[in-house]
């Protein structure tokens, strides 16, 4: 597939890494270039220095025969002429633009959008994106992730283990024997840096992270049994009201999952701003680096600190800060991936890196075959998939295991009409079905052959 990246921030240089692996053509266009140097010495791309939206660079890109166009720059209104230009001049098929201005998602405004005016197919709002992520956290504590799949009857919980966890040291195929209800399946584990597909004889460490699939409804007792049964968070502490807090308190109001949600805003104007955009979220005015505004907060009787300021070392601190004063839970924003590394030895639960979410939503839209959902983890070195089985496919009526996936991939879950199937290597595979895998990088270009129909190859 022949794919332009317009901008070479941090997302259009993970996207153009994540397609590059995947052995697509890819070319980035971006006007900094010390940006495009970068790209150049470190991915397998061709890289331009020009404006994004020039017709001319998007014709040295290559757009005349390109599949695809994602516009990632750092100007809305760029992204928006980059994708209309490379429609109408150069009939690029899939354009998809970043738009984080969120008046021009406004329901009154449905239409702009439309291939009559401005013909962009899919709008990535990143700020919304990382909230909808954030919500999923606090639904599932213990987790340092959870991603749904299947209308949410699945999910995809990322999990850290401590001495706690009563399976450690206990071969995976006796889990079944331990829990014979148990609808779960370890699809990964990442230790000492390396992630791996588990077989059934391996066992879990101390210290392990791991994803499991689970069923929803089993989601509170699976989590027992790798040792996590802390309770959803009711009283929240958000530090800063900017779009992702905003967005954090509106979908927790209207969820009604919290009962006490409060932010600190630093800047004045802003606290008031969402202030009236808000119904029951208490807006405190204030540094949440400063320990009295912490204490008006009432952070030590929160249940969860979300640090979503637009300063890494703020969210940082104020995060350690509150945890100093007994709150038990911290979720923080890291925008910078020097400070992944950092969280565990900081006293940090979860760290959001706002790239990987953005990264997803976008691969998610431009798979093969019957690829309904995706979800990338691990800085792209594996991806969630979920898939429908589509009679014709390679898989439709074979077993699992007579696909041979050698160890790179693994089903977590069948869904077969209202059941949920936890997979052997003797299920069948049936038309209809959907189901949830996770597989390596290497992986991930044979399970879209598995399930592309014969028509879909050519």
């Amino acid at each position: 597939m022949k794919v332009i990246v317009c901008g070479a921030g941090q997302v259009g240089f993970n996207i153009a890494k994540h397609l590059a692996d995947q052995q697509n053509d890819v070319t980035v266009i971006d006007r900094s270039p010390e940006l495009i140097r970068k790209i150049s010495e470190s991915l397998d791309v061709q890289a331009i220095v020009g404006h994004a939206s020039d017709p001319s660079m998007l014709d040295r890109a290559g757009a005349g025969d390109s599949d695809l166009l994602i516009a990632v720059t750092m100007s809305d209104e760029v992204n928006m002429v980059a994708c209309q230009v490379a429609h109408s001049l150069f009939s690029v098929p899939t354009k998809i633009a970043r738009i984080r201005n969120q008046t021009y998602l406004k329901p009154n405004w449905a239409d702009l959008f439309s291939r009559d005016n401005l013909p962009i197919d899919v709008i990535i709002s990143p700020e919304l994106e990382v909230a909808q992520a954030l919500q999923r956290r606090l639904q599932v504590p213990g987790a340092f992730n959870m991603v749904p799949f299947v209308d949410g009857r699945v999910r995809m919980v990322g999990l850290t283990l401590d001495e706690n966890c009563p399976v450690l040291d206990t071969p995976l195929r006796q889990l079944t024997e331990l829990f014979p209800n148990l609808q779960t399946v370890v699809a990964a584990v990442v230790r000492k840096n390396r992630i791996f597909v588990p077989k059934a004889d391996d066992q879990l460490q101390n210290g392990d992270t791991i994803y499991i699939a689970v069923e929803t409804s089993t989601t509170e007792r699976t989590l027992a049994v790798f040792g996590h049964e802390e309770k959803a968070a009711q009283r929240i502490v958000i530090v800063g009201g900017g779009n992702i807090g905003l967005f954090l308190a509106q979908q927790l109001e209207r969820s009604g999952s919290a009962t006490n949600i409060k932010i600190i805003e630093l800047d004045t104007r802003r606290a008031a701003a969402i202030a009236e955009k808000l119904k029951t979220t208490v807006v405190i005015n204030g540094d949440a680096l400063d320990r009295e505004i912490l204490l008006e907060a009432n952070v030590a009787q929160a249940d969860t600190v979300v640090s979503v300021a637009d300063d890494d070392e703020v969210n940082i601190l104020s995060s350690l800060l509150a945890k100093q004063q007994g709150c038990p839970r911290a979720i923080t924003l890291m925008n910078n991936p020097i400070y992944g590394g950092l969280v565990g030895s900081l006293g940090i639960d979860v760290a959001l890196d706002p790239r990987e979410t953005t990264v997803s939503s976008i691969v998610r839209h431009i798979r093969r075959g019957r690829i309904r959902d995706l979800y990338s983890i691990f800085e792209g070195k594996a991806e969630i998939i979920e898939a429908e089985v589509l009679e014709g496919s390679e898989v439709a009526g074979r077993t699992v295991g007579a696909l041979r996936l050698h160890g790179d991939a693994k089903f977590g879950m069948v869904v077969r009409g209202d059941e949920a199937i936890v997979p052997h290597s003797d299920t069948m595979l049936l038309s209809g079905d959907r189901v949830v895998i996770l597989a390596l990088s290497d992986a991930v270009k044979r399970i879209e052959q598995l399930f592309s129909a014969k028509a879909d190859l050519f």
